[in-house]
């Protein structure tokens, strides 16, 4: 059985992570083999039994919250893990998988930085050297790290194919290429460029999708399929955004500087479509699929066609089912 240790949060570590070997940090007083369950009133340091797996725990990061809001999110990773054991329970064949990928991690970054090393490392940079610079990236920001929830969340909610959580964290490369561009877009505006482009760079042949590290993207984004997108440097995503495959937020090839699109809360851009320019797409705003839009829409407003034709706006705005009959999924 886990030994579990309780601590005051006066006593939590003022490090956003730290090292510790088969640890994992959560509220509780009741722990368990690789996992425990949260609860607000204290912070146990819990040492996960090796006997359901048959293995030891391999050293991992843990995250220490510092705030409710946190821990409060962290939830999530608790939820994850349980799907994970309920995945198990179905398809025994996958134990070895969910191990090294999910329960042998006592943190949502660690998990998801190990995960992302193993899937962009090759012959000349090696993975856990990714999943080091990833993981340290996502310690000291507080907003990725809540960013990747809300990203979490998005998929969840707003994506019908999504079986879970976890289903997410493994195989939806849309959710994958936007957190390995958060960590590229944090190490361009620290001057690390060389590594930034390494990641884009990467992502773009492992996941297809190509984001450059100067583009700015808020949280709660969802990446549809993902295939084929393309966001330019001064480009910037709000929070809540859908983008189907195959969508280029572009420059028109006249510009240098600013010259991407300014994409606002909660649009919805179909599949195929090409927004080009320094051109403000607005709150709640919809580009019909394979629309191609050169020219700035109103919140709320429908664009489709090439070249794209305003539709609906404030006064009369499309109604989401009628839109979505033009979009592909």
């Amino acid at each position: 059985m886990a030994a579990c240790a309780v601590n005051s949060r006066s006593e939590t570590s003022t490090s956003s992570f730290s090292l510790d070997s088969n640890h994992c940090q959560v509220s509780n007083t009741c722990c368990r083999p690789l996992f425990c369950r949260p609860n607000s009133s204290n912070i146990v340091s819990c040492k996960a039994s090796n006997r359901t797996a048959g293995n030891k725990l391999s050293n991992a990061s843990k995250i220490v919250l510092h705030n409710e809001d946190e821990e409060e999110q962290d939830v999530l990773w608790l939820e994850i893990r349980e799907e994970a054991l309920h995945d198990i329970e179905q398809e025994h064949v996958l134990h070895e998988y969910y191990y090294s990928s999910i329960l042998s991690h006592v943190s949502l970054e660690s998990a998801l930085a190990d995960h992302l090393g193993m899937k962009l490392g090759n012959a000349h940079i090696a993975s856990d050297t990714l999943k080091g610079i990833l993981l340290s990236v996502f310690a000291e920001d507080q907003e990725i790290r809540r960013a990747i929830r809300d990203d979490l969340r998005a998929v969840r909610e707003r994506d019908p194919a999504c079986l879970g959580y976890a289903h997410c964290l493994l195989n939806f490369k849309g959710f994958l290429a936007c957190q390995v561009h958060r960590a590229a877009h944090k190490l361009w505006s620290k001057g690390r460029k060389a590594m930034a482009v390494l990641l884009q760079s990467r992502t773009s042949e492992v996941f297809t999708v190509d984001i450059h590290p100067g583009a700015t993207i808020g949280g709660g984004v969802l990446l549809d399929h993902a295939t084929g997108i393309v966001i330019g440097e001064t480009a910037i995503i709000g929070d809540n955004v859908t983008i189907l495959h195959n969508v280029t937020l572009g420059g028109t090839g006249k510009l240098s500087g600013d010259r991407h699109p300014k994409i606002g809360d909660g649009v919805f851009i179909g599949a195929g479509a090409k927004v080009l320019g320094n051109i403000v797409i607005g709150e709640g705003a919809k580009i019909g699929a394979g629309a191609v839009v050169l020219k700035d829409v109103p919140p709320k407003a429908t664009s489709v066609g090439n070249p794209a034709r305003l539709i609906g706006g404030k006064q009369k705005p499309i109604k989401l089912h009628h839109f979505l009959e033009d979009s592909v999924f």
